[in-house]
């Protein structure tokens, strides 16, 4: 009988090949994860400058449960390494027109600010509400660490997609039950968050809005910075190994099976790897010159990409009491943005944001009377728009800045100590991801579940994914999610081999 596969090798430290890693470290699998830059964390990279702590990624942290279990499998607790902090209101959505809206917690407050922008909708939000429980139901807790292997597990799947109509846009499914656009955009945009399009992704994405609902929108002390850090202090306490500055330069097979990996020069022996890089990346470049990795590179740029981002992290000389932790800002012209964003093949001239601004929170990331921010702005990705960022980001820097100033931050660009950019072409150079794409393959049903790359290769037996290019996609509960998969299969064959 052959020997139990001991050893395993984790490519890249997000927090799905963190959370991949704290899994099969805790069943007693020896896990290393190289990681190719300085710093841990992957798309939640920390940056330090004049003060200030700027987080790169995810700053909405959703579904504390889920991060919980990675603790509690070793006996632990997830509240004795890091401190969550609940945000409130979650969001702050506000429009040109002067309309905006505190989405919280609070079936009270948020019938009243209904109420004020259509009676009707009261009702009407009540049974959506309804609608994205029963998809958080299915979609999230019945199938989002369910492995799709096999065409069969999808048809398995079928008939609660369709009850759900998972063949309708969230933008139309949320429709069904609210009149008022502000209130319709305000309930169908949650899946940009993912990499989504309102009007083409899944209503099954409706969820995330129950996820929330039920979990709360929280916010660690320190920044996301330090929730990496705290699932790296319990990987490493468990014994586990990680390397920074340590890119892997391929994967070396012997016949169907993964054998090594090579990074610097060196070979590295294991027994199972599993890759958190971009997907297309891990098959290009990581499996050059292999059947596999050119056939499933080919497949793989066929798909649809997610669209990209435009990032300015900023610190101010003064704290900022208008603003809440997140602040949602619609552009004039919605539904034609997104389009462009999604389909254009340039940089649209419109733009709708998402302002972050953490020292509201956790006054610790700004020095003191100061303040931090960060604003986000969905772009096409290079695949659509090949844009030159080195001379469009300044000029696009320059003009979010003066509009934020105009509308939210009045005497910004006065009190600016601090100012960095990040663009399609880093989130491709930095991160290898695929045309410059922020959340990997975009989440039209087309490409969810079996349609999206496979947890496990199937080919390369013991080559496995993990992250936002795997089911079931982007978001930390998403690629956590992931990692719950992953691992089951990473496990399970730990277990027909003994």
């Amino acid at each position: 009988m052959s020997s139990s596969p001991k050893t395993a090798v984790v490519i890249g430290s997000g927090f799905g090949g963190i959370a991949l890693a704290i899994r099969l470290q805790s069943a007693g699998i020896s896990t290393t994860i190289l990681e190719a830059r300085d710093k841990p964390g992957g798309r939640a990279y920390v940056y330090e400058d004049s003060g200030f702590t700027f987080d790169a990624g995810p700053t909405v942290i959703t579904d504390p449960v889920s991060l919980e279990q990675l603790f509690s499998l070793s006996g632990r607790k997830l509240s004795d390494y890091v401190d969550l902090l609940p945000v409130a209101p979650f969001y702050r959505l506000c429009w040109e027109d002067g309309t905006h809206f505190d989405y919280a917690d609070d079936q009270e407050e948020l019938d009243r600010q209904i109420f004020a922008l259509n009676p009707d909708d009261v009702a009407g939000y009540r049974e959506f509400l309804k609608f994205s429980q029963a998809a958080f139901d299915q979609g999230y807790v019945k199938l989002g660490s369910t492995v799709f292997l096999s065409f069969r597990s999808m048809v398995q799947a079928g008939p609660q997609l369709l009850r759900l109509q998972a063949w309708k846009s969230v933008y139309s499914t949320v429709s069904r039950f609210i009149e008022d656009e502000h209130l319709r955009q305000l309930f169908s945009f949650h899946c940009l968050l993912v990499g989504g399009n309102p009007f083409e992704t899944s209503s099954i994405y409706t969820l995330i809005h129950a996820l929330e609902r039920h979990g709360g929108v929280w916010f660690p002390r320190g920044g996301t910075g330090a929730l990496v850090r705290a699932m790296l202090q319990l990987f490493k306490e468990l014994g586990g190994t990680l390397k920074l500055n340590s890119p892997v330069e391929r994967i070396e097979l012997k016949g169907n099976r993964a054998v090594a990996v090579w990074t610097g020069g060196v070979q590295l022996p294991f027994d199972q790897v599993a890759s958190n890089a971009d997907v297309v990346h891990t098959y290009r470049n990581l499996l050059a010159g292999e059947a596999r990795g050119i056939q499933e590179t080919q497949r793989l740029q066929s798909k649809r990409f997610s669209m990209s981002l435009f990032v300015i992290h900023f610190g101010l000389k003064k704290e900022q009491p208008q603003l809440r932790h997140h602040v949602v800002c619609f552009g004039a012209g919605y539904r034609d943005l997104i389009h462009d964003i999604f389909h254009g093949h340039e940089l649209p001239e419109d733009f709708s944001l998402y302002l972050h601004s953490p020292s509201v929170t956790d006054a610790s990331l700004a020095p003191p009377g100061c303040s931090a921010h960060c604003v986000l702005a969905p772009v096409p990705h290079l695949g659509h728009a090949p844009v030159d960022w080195a001379v469009e980001g300044p000029k696009l820097r320059d003009r979010i800045l003066a509009y934020l100033e105009e509308r939210y931050i009045p005497g910004l660009r006065s009190d600016l100590l601090t100012c960095r950019i990040f663009t399609p072409a880093d989130f491709r150079d930095e991160l290898a991801a695929e045309h410059g794409s922020a959340f990997s393959l975009e989440p039209v049903l087309t490409q969810s579940a079996w349609f999206r790359p496979h947890n496990r290769d199937s080919v390369i037996s013991n080559l496995y994914i993990v992250g936002a290019g795997t089911h079931p996609g982007a978001g930390i509960p998403g690629v956590v999610g992931s990692a719950k998969a992953t691992a089951g299969l990473m496990l399970e064959t730990l277990t027909e081999t003994q």
